[in-house]
C-alpha cells in the first residue's frame, strides 16, 4: 500500500466521507486524555471526521481513517482470556496528519486482548506540521508527544483499576506511530507540558518499545545519522526494543530503523532489528505474502524473551 500515500497526507483524494466522529465498538468506552485545557491546543482546519479508503486497500480490505484530531482520548481494551498484567499504549500512523485507526489500531488491539495484554489505544493530536526536523533538537510539533506522555501515565496511574502490572507498560506504534514510540523511549525524564493531577506524577518511560515501519528518524539516506531530537537523548535507560522494517519501503525508509537501531546498539540498549528485502509499507496486522506480515508472532516471542509475558 504505497500511500497511505506517502504516509496519508493526500487528504483530498476521493474516499468515502463520514462526518461522524470515531467511536469504539460496543463495551469499549472512550474517555479524555486530558481533564481540562489541553495544552498547545490551537486551532484546527475542521471538525474531526472519520474517512473510508476503499481504493488504497490493505489485505484486499478498506480502511479507516481519522483527521483534524483535536481533543484526544484514550480506550481501555482488556483482555478476552487470561491477563498476563501486561499493556500496551498504541500508536497509529498517519504521517502526524491522520490517524489509521482500525488498520493500525483496533485490529491491533484485538490481536494483543486474545494474548492476554490490556491495549489502550491513543487517538492523539493531528494533523501537526506532517513532519519532525530531521536536524533539529526539538519536537517542532510536540501535541503528540504530549499525548504520549501523558497517555503512558495514565496508564500507569490506573494500573490497580485496570488490572495491569506498572512494570510492564509499553509502546507500539506505526510509521509516525513508530516515530511516537521512539520519542516517548527518550522523552521520558521531563514531561513537555505541566503536571495537570496525580497521573503526571507517575512515569511516562516505557518498560518496553515496538516500533513498525518507523519514520522521521534518519537525516540522511545511506548513513546512520539520527535526527537529533532523537539521537542526543537516547541513553542506557531506553527501554528495550523490537524494529520491524522493508527495505522497499518507499514512504519510511530502511534507513529510519537502521539509524535508530545504530543508536540503540551504541547507548548498549537491547534491540532486535527484523529487515526484510520487500513487503512496502502500511500494512498493519494484516496478512499478505510477504513474511514481514508475520510480526506479531516475532513480537510475541520477543517479548517473553525480555520478560513481559510469561513463557
Amino acid at each position: 500500500m504505497k500511500a497511505l500515500v506517502a504516509a496519508c497526507v493526500l487528504l483530498a483524494a476521493p474516499l468515502l466521507q463520514g462526518q461522524q466522529v470515531w467511536q469504539p465498538s460496543a463495551g469499549h468506552t472512550q474517555v479524555p486524555l486530558w481533564p481540562g485545557v489541553i495544552p498547545n491546543a490551537r486551532p484546527f482546519t475542521g471538525p474531526e471526521t472519520l474517512k473510508t479508503e476503499d481504493k488504497d486497500l490493505v489485505g484486499g480490505n478498506p480502511w479507516i481513517y481519522i483527521n483534524n484530531v483535536s481533543k484526544p482520548t484514550v480506550t481501555v481494551y482488556s483482555p478476552t482470556g487470561k491477563n498476563t498484567g501486561a499493556a500496551v499504549v498504541v500508536f497509529p500512523g498517519g504521517g502526524y496528519q491522520i490517524l489509521a485507526i482500525d488498520l493500525e489500531g483496533t485490529e491491533v488491539c484485538d490481536w494483543l486482548t486474545s494474548r492476554g495484554i490490556t491495549c489502550v489505544l491513543l487517538k492523539y493530536r493531528v494533523p501537526g506540521e506532517g513532519k519532525y526536523p530531521r536536524s533539529g533538537s526539538y519536537p517542532s510539533s510536540p501535541e503528540a508527544l504530549q499525548d504520549a506522555q501523558r497517555a503512558i501515565g495514565l496508564v500507569r496511574f490506573h494500573a490497580p483499576e485496570w488490572h495491569i502490572d506498572p512494570h510492564k507498560i509499553g509502546v507500539l506504534g506505526f510509521s509516525a506511530g513508530g516515530h511516537l514510540v521512539a520519542a516517548t523511549s527518550v522523552h521520558f525524564d521531563k514531561r513537555l507540558y505541566a503536571d495537570v493531577d496525580a497521573a503526571d506524577e507517575e512515569s511516562c518511560r516505557p518498560d518496553f518499545a515496538v516500533a513498525l515501519y518507523p519514520g522521521h528518524l534518519f537525516v540522511k539516506k545511506g548513513t546512520l545519522e539520527l535526527n537529533r531530537d532523537i539521537a542526543t537523548r537516547v541513553s542506557s535507560q531506553t527501554p528495550p526494543t523490537f524494529l520491524l522494517q522493508n527495505e522497499n519501503d518507499d514512504v519510511d525508509s530502511i534507513w529510519d530503523a537502521l539509524s535508530y537501531e545504530a543508536a540503540l546498539i551504541k547507548a548498549h540498549v537491547p534491540v532486535e532489528f527484523h529487515s526484510y528485502a520487500e513487503g512496502g509499507h502500511a500494512f498493519g496486522l494484516r496478512r499478505t505474502k510477504y513474511p514481514a506480515t508475520a510480526w506479531p508472532l516475532l513480537v510475541e516471542t520477543w517479548l517473553r524473551t525480555i520478560g513481559m509475558l510469561p513463557n
